[in-house]
């Protein structure tokens, strides 16, 4: 594949996906169903890729494989209307994985959630990048902590927030869901692009949300 010359640097995290192709899933069907971690370091047994912290199961420097976009330049193909409404609800679905995080933060001491929260807000920057180059609206533009333009988004942050508040455990679960809707709906939003700058995004995106998987899977429960 083309990626040409999209200048990003790896850092730490990971994504969900919940655009056009991925609302059933975010409306409780498929994945998202209930009841379903650059330089430095790795998050648990060798995972990861970036710079930064240091904590329980080998956590290097960051988790995941983030992103810090410097964005230049045109857009480097075409998105269609569905793939462009796909790639404005990567950032409400990012935003939807940082606010949730960054919760249970306050509450849990598991740094993993600090920290991937700190990933998701990477992600968030990166899809807003994009957005931007494409001439797109940003859903997420204004919009508080736990507040999102989408209905079906916003009920899904309260289900997955209500959930996780109920323990540790359950929020690591919720991590989980989180990041294997992610998976599963980052490789559908990926097939068939034309734009190599954005098709790039999503691979990172996918990359990182596999590193998270598997830290919230490795991550021991309180």
């Amino acid at each position: 594949m083309n990626t040409r010359r999209v200048v990003l640097s790896i850092a730490a995290m990971g994504a969900i996906g919940i655009g056009a192709l991925a609302v059933p899933a975010l409306a409780g069907a498929g994945s998202f169903s209930p009841g379903s971690p650059g330089p430095g370091g790795g998050m648990g047994p060798g995972l990861g890729m970036g710079s930064g912290y240091g904590g329980r199961m080998g956590m290097g420097a960051a988790n995941g494989t983030g992103l810090c976009p410097a964005f230049a330049g045109a857009a480097q193909g075409t998105v269609t209307p569905a793939q462009q409404s796909t790639l404005q609800a990567m950032a409400e679905e990012e935003k939807l994985a940082g606010d949730l995080y960054r919760e249970f933060a306050t509450k849990y001491p598991a740094v993993v959630f600090d920290r991937i929260g700190a990933a998701e807000d990477q992600h968030l920057a990166a899809v807003r990048g994009m957005l931007d180059r494409y001439g797109l609206s940003d859903p997420t533009a204004g919009r508080p902590a736990g507040q999102f333009a989408t209905a079906s988004v916003q009920a899904t942050y309260d289900r997955l927030l209500a959930q996780g508040l109920t323990d540790q455990t359950a929020a690591l679960a919720v991590g989980r869901q989180v990041e294997q809707a992610g998976i599963a709906s980052l490789q559908r939003a990926a097939a068939g692009l034309d734009a190599p700058d954005v098709s790039l995004v999503y691979q990172h995106l996918l990359a990182a949300s596999q590193h998270h998987l598997a830290t919230f899977t490795a991550w021991p429960a309180r």
